[in-house]
């Protein structure tokens, strides 16, 4: 186990450290390195916070894939549009190269000649993407030298690009099909479609009228099992003498519906809390669950704040109920005095800013942490 300051903690929350620090994903870890290396194109759903870009990393830290080929990941989630798109994707292949030395990289800026004048250089020499917003005038040529280079580079590429589904709402409406045409026609290298909200995801790729149908295989995400998950905790708990009861690890697995960055969070706090005991019990969980919320307080407050009073009786009465599946019943608006119109018009604003989440038929709020605190 590789044990530094950065993880000494190993209820890692943000990022990916190594496989000693990764839970479980043994078989959706094989099936994504058996689809990239046999290249094919993969489609990942699952909602946030489930661990799609940590399985992706942890696929990328194979043996088989980390010393065959360049590996670049890409968050689109905060992209507006097709500049910025290509920004990101640009600036993510730069991060990925420059560690491999100047030859790498040198071949990379020597393709992107539409931006070659604006990437500055450090002191040591090395490239810095400086490119800014209004930088990329030309967007689809850029897109097209970086697809140029793609498909030339020294070794083969493996692309992943997380909440995918982005790119649905960019103002340019031919983003879809060129991205399908530049990427059927790459044949060195490999991508991964990840995203969150699965049922844009499942339209863009199951649809056959839209540009990606059948292009990809589709991977699903399921919480890890709870039984492997409490035991991952407890190897990791009995670093410092400790454990966690099997009532109090269930009590986490449920509250947070086996999602894993709230699984992480909790555990990463109760890993440095104060407990007399040797063994957490629910008692210590809640405790921690309270620190976190009132950490959490201010930003809450903040965010409520933002929201017109009729969208925050609609946010309340979902936090009260957890998950609804058909808030225009007439005993969801009786229930919480609300109007079918006055719901609607929240609920379209409300998804927009990831306020609430709609998976499977259910609506429920996107932060189970302030579903939480709204109940106090």
């Amino acid at each position: 186990m590789v044990w530094n300051e950065k993880t000494k903690n190993p209820f890692v929350i943000e990022g990916y450290v190594s496989p000693d620090f990764f839970c479980d994903r043994e078989k959706e870890t094989s099936l994504l390195t058996r689809h990239l290396t046999n290249g094919c194109n993969v489609t990942l759903m699952a909602p946030r916070r489930l661990g799609k870009s940590g399985l992706v990393f942890n696929c990328f830290n194979q043996p088989e894939v980390r010393e065959v080929y360049h590996c670049i990941y890409v968050d689109i989630y905060e992209t507006k549009n097709l500049d910025e798109f290509v920004c990101e994707l640009g600036k993510s292949i730069l991060a990925e190269l420059r560690p491999k030395g100047r030859k790498v990289w040198e071949n990379y800026l020597n393709i992107l000649s539409s931006l070659k004048s604006i990437i500055s250089f450090d002191i040591n020499g090395n490239p810095e993407w400086s490119v800014g917003i209004g930088d990329i005038t030309l967007p689809d040529v850029t897109l097209d030298e970086i697809f140029a280079y793609l498909n030339n580079a020294d070794k083969p590429c493996l692309v992943a690009i997380d909440e995918f589904q982005t790119i649905v709402n960019y103002p340019e409406k031919t983003v879809e099909a060129s991205l399908r045409k530049r990427i059927q026609n790459c044949h060195n290298a490999s991508f991964v479609f990840a995203g969150s909200k699965r049922h844009l995801v499942a339209q863009m790729f199951t649809s056959p009228s839209r540009p990606f149908f059948n292009s990809s295989a589709i991977m699903g995400l399921e919480p890890i099992d709870r039984i492997v998950y409490f035991e991952f905790a407890n190897r990791h708990l009995s670093n410092i003498g400790k454990a966690i009861s099997r009532e109090a690890f269930d009590f986490v697995y449920d509250t947070y519906q086996g999602v894993t960055w709230y699984i992480q969070y909790v555990m990463n706090m109760l890993y440095t809390s104060f407990s007399p005991n040797s063994v957490f019990v629910k008692d210590d969980v809640e405790s921690v669950v309270r620190d976190i919320l009132s950490q959490h307080r201010f930003a809450y407050q903040s965010l409520m704040y933002q929201l017109t009073s009729k969208q925050k009786q609609v946010v309340m009465a979902i936090a009260r109920e957890g998950k609804v599946g058909a808030l225009m019943s007439q005993s969801f608006l009786r229930k919480y005095n609300l109007g079918a119109s006055t719901v609607q018009a929240a609920v379209r604003t409300l998804l927009d800013r990831d306020f609430i989440t709609f998976d499977e038929g259910v609506y429920q709020l996107g932060d189970l942490f302030l579903a939480q605190y709204l109940l106090l």
